[in-house]
């Protein structure tokens, strides 16, 4: 009881009716039971997050490496594709190339030539000068290169 009035004095580690079941929110204990609360160690917890993120990071631009590189490959080998397509064209072609069919390009004074016929299919006598490369007609009318030497 207090000295003051009638009423029995409160003890501080009971809690009203009110505030029962809100200890579990407090960020200190309340009562005895009350679950142990530990500080965390806010730098340990940045330090994981970061290097986390960190980790994440480089395996995401390590695999936009990967797809940038392909595709600079890609780009390449149109590139090349062009390149012998040109070639290709301005030689002398007296027919018409069927796409996915192989052609055989030679060199025969200074000119260069489209051919059906491969480098060991003459035989002994050569009706060019020199064999300059093998390539296919592709679908797009783009010729991708096979052999060359």
């Amino acid at each position: 009881m207090s000295i003051l009035s009638d009423e029995p004095e409160k003890d501080p580690l009971k809690h009203d009716a009110l505030y029962q079941g809100l200890d579990k929110f407090s960020p200190i204990p309340l009562s005895l039971s009350s679950p142990k609360i530990e500080p965390i160690d806010k730098r340990l917890v940045k330090a994981t997050a970061f290097e986390t993120m960190h980790l994440q990071a480089n395996q995401q631009i390590e695999m936009l490496k990967q797809q940038a590189k392909l595709l600079i490959d890609q780009a390449k080998q149109i590139e090349e594709r062009v390149l012998v397509s040109k070639k290709i064209y301005e030689a002398d072609i007296n027919f018409e190339p069927v796409v996915g069919t192989t052609y055989h390009v030679y060199e025969h004074k200074g000119k260069t030539v489209l051919s059906l016929i491969a480098p060991h299919e003459w035989g002994l006598k050569k009706a060019y000068e020199n064999y300059v490369c093998s390539a296919k007609l592709l679908a797009d009318k783009s010729w991708e290169l096979l052999k060359s030497f």
